[in-house]
C-alpha cells in the first residue's frame, strides 16, 4: 500500500485524505496546528454552488480608490504593505473585465455546481453529516439601484443553468421575519446549502480518517522536496518524513513551498473577518448575502456568524479596527434589536491568486508533488470536489474534466 503524504489540514487536505484514504492509500496528514485551524473555521459556512462571480468584477478597478476611502465599504488596504502588494494587485485588478468573468466563471463551474451532494458524498455515514444543511442561499439589496447594477452577474448565472427566483424585500420577510423592513429586493439561489459548524465540521471529518487508519501529525513543516530516487519528502520539526507522493494543501502558506520549487504563484493573503453574535434570541432562516457590505450572514449552532470583508495587508499582520467597524455598523443596522449574550471576531486568509482559480493538479511531470490550493472566498463551498478531484488525479482515475485552468504551473512559462 503506497504512502502519500498531505500537508495542510482544512476542508481541501481533509476531504484529499479522506478519498485517497477510501482510495487504498496510507495517509499522513500534516498541520502547524491541526484540523480547521484557518479559513475552514472562520468561513462564512454557505455551501456557495452559484459562486462563479469573482472579485474582480468590471470597474473594479475604477471604483477600488473611492471604497478604500469609505469606511463602510467592503474593501481595505493596509497602506504600508502597499509597495510589497503593488505587483499582485496590478495583474489581479487586471482580470476586471467581462472577458475575465466568463473566463473565471466557466472555470470555477465544475468545482462547485454540485457542492451540496460533494459535501453529502464526502460525509456520508460519519458524523459529520449532521453538519449539512439545504437551504437557498439569498442576496439582499437594500435598494432597487444596487440590484440593477448587479444584473450582468445573475444573466451569467441563468445562462449557466443556476435557479434562482427574484422576490420583494416584504415578501422574503414572510419567510424571514428578521429580515423585515431590512431589503428591496432578495434574490433566492436554489439548490444550495449551508454547513452549520464549519470548523466542527472539518474536524469531525478529521476524526473519521483518523478512525479509518489515517495518521494526523501536528508539526511545523521548514521544507519539502524530491531525494535523488525522486520520492518526495518534508523536513518536520517531527523530522524528516517521505513518501511516494506529497500533497500541498496549505492555502496561503503552500506560496513559499511552491517557489521553493521554482514555481510561480501570484498569490496574496485575501484578509477575511467574521462577527459571532452568539445566543441570539432569533436566528435567520437561509444564509444571506448582504449587497451593501459584500458579507454574508449565517444561522449557525448557536450564533449568527456575520463573515466577509476584503482586506489586503498580508499574513503577518494583526486584525484592523476598520473591517470590524464596518461590520458593526452594518451588523446593527441589520439586528439593532436583536438581542444576544456577546459578540465574537476572527480573522483569517483567504488564497487569492491573480486569475482567482485554484493551482489544482500535479507541479510537473518529473515531480510526484500535488497541490490543492487558492480557491479565494470558495474553500469551504469546493473543498469537497477539489479534494476528490485530486485524488482522481493521484489514481489516474478519469476526472473527465479540462485541469488546464488549474495548472500549478500556468504562471511559470
Amino acid at each position: 500500500m503506497a504512502q502519500i503524504i498531505v500537508l495542510g489540514a482544512g476542508i481541501v487536505g481533509v476531504s484529499t485524505s479522506i478519498w485517497l484514504q477510501r482510495a487504498g492509500y496510507r495517509v499522513t496528514l500534516i498541520d502547524k496546528v491541526g484540523p480547521a485551524s484557518g479559513t475552514s473555521f472562520g468561513n462564512a459556512g454557505v455551501l456557495a454552488a452559484g459562486g462563479v462571480i469573482p472579485v474582480t468584477t468590471p470597474g473594479l478597478w475604477k471604483k477600488a480608490p473611492f471604497m478604500l476611502l469609505d469606511k463602510n465599504s467592503p474593501l481595505f488596504l493596509r497602506w504600508r504593505y502597499l509597495p510589497k502588494l503593488a505587483p499582485f494587485l496590478f495583474n489581479y485588478l487586471k482580470k476586471c473585465t467581462e472577458k475575465d468573468v466568463s473566463i473565471y466563471a466557466k472555470g470555477m463551474l465544475p468545482l462547485i455546481y454540485d457542492s451540496v451532494e460533494q459535501h453529502k458524498t464526502l460525509a456520508n455515514g460519519t458524523p459529520a453529516e449532521a453538519f449539512i444543511k439545504d437551504a437557498d442561499y439569498c442576496f439582499g439589496y437594500d435598494t432597487e439601484t444596487r440590484y440593477l447594477g448587479e444584473q450582468s452577474s445573475w444573466t451569467l448565472r441563468k445562462q449557466l443553468g443556476f435557479e434562482f427566483q427574484v422576490e420583494s424585500g416584504e415578501d422574503y420577510a414572510k419567510t424571514d421575519p428578521l429580515y423585515a423592513g431590512k431589503f428591496h429586493t432578495v434574490v433566492r439561489c436554489k439548490q444550495h446549502g449551508m454547513i452549520t459548524d464549519p470548523g466542527a465540521y472539518v474536524k469531525a471529518l478529521a476524526r473519521h480518517f483518523e478512525e479509518s487508519g489515517g495518521e494526523l501529525v501536528v508539526a511545523d513543516v521548514m521544507g519539502l522536496g524530491q531525494d535523488n530516487t525522486g520520492k518526495p519528502f518534508l523536513n518536520s520539526s517531527s523530522g524528516k518524513m517521505s513518501a511516494e507522493k506529497l500533497v500541498l494543501t496549505a492555502g496561503v502558506w503552500s506560496r513559499p513551498f511552491m517557489e521553493k520549487m521554482g514555481i510561480k504563484v501570484p498569490m496574496e493573503s485575501e484578509r477575511g473577518y467574521h462577527i459571532e453574535l452568539t445566543s441570539p434570541e432569533r436566528y435567520p432562516i437561509n444564509p444571506m448575502m448582504v449587497a451593501s457590505g459584500k458579507f454574508a450572514v449565517t444561522p449557525m449552532k448557536g450564533r449568527i456568524r456575520c463573515a466577509g470583508v476584503v482586506e489586503f495587508g498580508g499574513t503577518k499582520a494583526g486584525p484592523e479596527d476598520g473591517p470590524i467597524k464596518m461590520l458593526r455598523t452594518h451588523i446593527e443596522a441589520l439586528f439593532g434589536d436583536l438581542k444576544y449574550d456577546e459578540i465574537e471576531e476572527w480573522l483569517g486568509h483567504r488564497p487569492a491568486i491573480t486569475d482567482s482559480l485554484p493551482m489544482l493538479g500535479q507541479v510537473s511531470a518529473d515531480r510526484e508533488i500535488y497541490t490543492a490550493f487558492g480557491h479565494q472566498h470558495l474553500g469551504l463551498t469546493g473543498g469537497a470536489k477539489s479534494g476528490k478531484i485530486l485524488s482522481d488525479i493521484i489514481t489516474q482515475n478519469p476526472t473527465n474534466l479540462d485541469l488546464s485552468p488549474y495548472r500549478p504551473d500556468r504562471f511559470s512559462a
